[in-house]
């Protein structure tokens, strides 16, 4: 992922920086702000090289400033610098994001991988293998159209076997978001499909708990 690196600062910059930290234990607000701006640039940009994404590094950004407004005790002076500390925090948090885009993408490809599989061929008639084929490929497309939040939600929820609690809980995301997700999903799917889905389901019925 690359080696954390520093820009070249001065002795006073760290006096600095450390005061600034100090005053964020003591609760100055208007301290955080003055960090934020102190260290935005470098640490977005070493944040954008791991992730390659800049949305992904923003988020970064603000879970290591929020990390360092809940807990500053968590500097070490005898260990390095504030700009060391922070860099390497940030470093931390883009790879453990990179991990979690990588879970996210293995959990969406497998609950796709279900969805191909899910559509059941009765009998050994030929009509009804290609109507099952085509019912989801249909599906497949439709759902690859969604946003991909409104996918992972309804995949695994009607394909994966999953609750909405437990959607909540695989995702990270609140039970209110992922309710209100799958919603919009829903109708979506329904205005490209109608209401059947393989296997005589219908969106909207007591599948997702």
């Amino acid at each position: 992922m690359g080696v954390v690196s520093r820009p070249a600062r001065r002795p006073e910059d760290s006096a600095a920086d450390a005061d600034l930290l100090r005053r964020v234990a003591a609760g100055d607000r208007g301290a955080i702000d003055d960090l934020y701006e102190r260290f935005r640039r470098p640490a977005f940009a070493l944040a954008r090289r791991v992730l390659a994404d800049d949305a992904l590094a923003e988020d970064v950004l603000q879970d290591v400033f929020l990390t360092v407004w809940r807990n500053p005790a968590g500097f070490d002076g005898a260990r390095g610098s504030v700009s060391t500390w922070l860099l390497t925090l940030v470093h931390h948090k883009a790879v453990d994001a990179v991990r979690r885009e990588e879970s996210h993408r293995r959990r969406q490809v497998r609950a796709e991988d279900d969805l191909a599989l899910s559509a059941p061929i009765q009998g050994d008639d030929v009509e009804d293998q290609a109507w099952a084929g085509i019912v989801a490929d249909r599906v497949r497309v439709a759902l690859g159209a969604l946003p991909d939040a409104q996918r992972e939600a309804l995949t695994l929820a009607y394909y994966g076997g999953y609750t909405q609690r437990e959607v909540a809980a695989l995702t990270g995301t609140p039970l209110g978001t992922v309710k209100t997700r799958m919603l919009a999903g829903m109708r979506r799917l329904k205005d490209s499909l109608g209401t059947a889905v393989p296997g005589g389901a219908t969106f909207g019925d007591g599948g997702a708990r």
